[in-house]
């Protein structure tokens, strides 16, 4: 169940945890070495598919309650991402770029243009034990990430598309010895480039790992008052284990629970949650697989549906240099019936296949 925190005392958190970030920097801004060393990489990547649901639907969602692959029997440009990174001395700054269709999902409140600012940051690490950064950065929430050559499967899954894309705030990330690390944040509400007038939330991360680097954990939050009369919060556990250059799990935990505010008084919390695991294969460096089994709750109609989803995607991927190739296939079983026969009617599974190309340098 969600877990909560009193209202009075998110807001005091949220106000001493800014003002602590600010006056850190503050106290530390002329600390800096009088050596500057400098640093500039420009990387970027494309991706395309096709997809083709075999029921055969000709209206949107197209049997697709997830994000950035909403078409059918059509070839789709994804999106194209330059990255730009500089580094001079203890301070840097991070402009990440994209367009096309994906992107616009991905900034979906910042109005309907194929051109969007994924990232935009600047940070400051006065030492190896602390950086702080402001700006907008992708979510620390969840195992899957926006651009597409950074994970196995194409398509995404439903915790990530009704999971937080990103946020923009403040944040400090301290290391804390060995593998652990502590990230401690003030945000606007969850996918909000620009919130005037509208209350703050709270982000954390807690990550560790094994020496070797073989198993990692992070656990993850993010809560506060989305407006005057919403309110969320979220935890997430992500864990990873590599029991062999050829062989990794990975696994991806998350609930969220929602409250509205009418007549000044709160109501109960709904919740979502889901649940998902990885398993990676990969037998040469040039091709690997990944199977996703993934179980969402969504039975509390939060997610537009009032359902229980079980997904399996089945994901090959062929590596010519920078060039991934990934035939996938995806089947998604609910206990209600929400997806749609080639009839139209009404029908608890669904079957798709898909063929992406992803590219990066």
């Amino acid at each position: 169940m969600p877990f909560h925190l009193n209202l009075k005392s998110i807001t005091m958190l949220r106000k001493i945890l800014a003002c602590t970030i600010a006056l850190a920097m503050c106290a530390t801004l002329y600390a800096q070495d009088s050596t500057k060393a400098s640093a500039f990489t420009l990387s970027g990547s494309a991706d395309m598919y096709y997809r083709y649901n075999f029921n055969n639907v000709k209206t949107a969602p197209y049997n697709n309650f997830t994000s950035f692959t909403n078409s059918q029997n059509s070839f789709e440009l994804g999106m194209a991402s330059l990255k730009a990174e500089h580094s001079i001395g203890k301070v840097s700054m991070v402009a990440d770029l994209g367009f096309g269709r994906r992107a616009d999902e991905f900034s979906y409140n910042d109005g309907l243009t194929r051109l969007a600012i994924k990232q935009l940051y600047v940070s400051y690490a006065p030492s190896d034990k602390a950086k702080f950064t402001m700006g907008s950065w992708a979510t620390h929430v969840g195992y899957e990430l926006v651009d597409a050559y950074l994970n196995r499967n194409y398509s995404m899954s439903y915790m990530f598309s009704y999971g937080p894309f990103f946020h923009t705030g403040i944040k400090a990330d301290f290391a804390l010895g060995g593998k652990s690390s502590l990230m401690l944040g003030v945000t606007n509400p969850t996918d909000l480039k620009t919130a005037t007038g509208l209350p703050k939330m709270l982000i954390g991360q807690f990550a560790t790992g094994s020496v070797d680097d073989k198993f990692k954990a992070y656990f993850n939050y993010q809560g506060g008052n989305t407006s005057d009369s919403s309110r969320l919060q979220q935890g997430d556990v992500v864990l990873t284990y590599a029991l062999t250059d050829k062989f990794s799990l990975g696994y991806n935990g998350t609930v969220q629970g929602r409250q509205a505010k009418t007549s000044a008084k709160w109501s109960e919390s709904s919740s979502w949650w889901g649940s998902a695991l990885y398993v990676n294969i990969d037998p040469t460096d040039k091709f690997g697989l990944t199977f996703r089994g993934e179980y969402l709750s969504g039975k509390k109609n939060l997610l537009g549906f009032n359902s229980s989803i079980f997904a399996t995607t089945l994901s090959a991927n062929f590596k010519i240099d920078n060039l991934p190739i990934i035939p996938e296939l995806r089947a998604d079983n609910s206990s209600e019936a929400i997806y749609t026969k080639s009839s139209g009617a009404a029908s608890k599974g669904t079957v798709s296949a898909l063929l992406a190309a992803v590219y990066h340098f």
